[in-house]
């Protein structure tokens, strides 16, 4: 049985907590996406059409750069990929990480944290950043509590 990761890029913390539930309930090593410029409280106020994050999302092309981190995702067979929700989607930084790795016939089960939209298309703008891997949309998990998540896992 191959391994599983659990992989996320978490703003604030909130998406960071429930990424480490889940790691610890599939028994599942734990990867950080962290952006070479980490995010300041400004760069999020969604509000501000100048922000960097609004910036960013007005440019489905931009690709924020990551910082590089040495892994092995041949060893990996099955990955639960978590983020907050901007923008009715993925942020960008998603399509960078998805990018920068290879994964080639990988199942990537999604999940993220929302202040309020669901997951709109983001299967669909995330695909093309990793074409030869199954991405499925996993699940909106804003409570994050563990009887959620442990629920959601047993639903898989």
């Amino acid at each position: 049985m191959s391994k599983k990761l659990v992989t996320f890029f978490s703003a604030s913390g909130t998406t960071k907590k429930v990424a480490q539930m889940i790691a610890e309930e599939v028994k599942a090593d734990l990867f950080e996406i962290e952006p070479k410029i980490p995010y300041t409280k400004a760069d999020l106020d969604w509000m501000n059409k100048k922000s960097r994050s609004s910036v960013e999302m007005s440019d489905k092309k931009y690709r924020p750069e990551i910082m590089e981190k040495e892994i092995d995702m041949s060893s990996y067979g099955e990955i639960f990929l978590g983020f907050p929700i901007w923008w009715y989607v993925a942020p960008t930084i998603i399509n960078t990480f998805l990018e920068t790795y290879d994964f080639s016939g990988k199942k990537i089960v999604l999940f993220a944290t929302s202040g309020g939209s669901g997951f709109g298309n983001t299967v669909k703008e995330l695909q093309s950043s990793a074409s030869d891997a199954v991405i499925t949309e996993g699940r909106l998990l804003n409570c994050g509590t563990k009887q959620e998540i442990t629920e959601w896992i047993n639903s898989l």
